[in-house]
């Protein structure tokens, strides 16, 4: 799994105005790596229960999640095309974690996701 995030996963970021036109090959590619690097995601926190719950969730979370998927959701403009790709990363994460959680809190992993959700 750690071979896989660290040497398989690339989104490439494009100016805006590039990607903004979405049957751009460009916007096109971006998009495609993005839902496989959420796909990858999903597959790696299904180890939760398996796997060390720290060793997932730094691949997962530390990892994946902040190093490339949240770089691509913060250069989205806001909209459904942003909303759509937050719910599939929330989506993936196992209500488990969040179980002992007080109100308002998140796990430190997931602070600038959290803030990104809150704007």
């Amino acid at each position: 799994m750690k071979k896989s995030v660290e040497e398989d996963v690339f989104i490439p970021l494009y100016p805006k105005s590039t990607v903004e036109d979405k049957s751009s090959l460009r916007s096109k590619f971006q998009e495609r790596r993005f839902w496989s690097a959420v796909k990858l995601l999903s597959n790696v926190v299904l180890w939760d229960g398996i796997v060390q719950e720290d060793k997932v969730r730094d691949l997962g979370l530390s990892k994946l999640l902040n190093r490339y998927l949240l770089l691509n959701i913060l250069n989205t403009p806001l909209g459904p095309d942003n909303t759509e790709k937050c719910n599939k990363v929330v989506a993936c994460l196992p209500e488990r974690w969040f179980q002992d959680l007080r109100g308002g809190s998140t796990l430190p992993e997931l602070l600038n996701f959290s803030q990104h959700l809150l704007q």
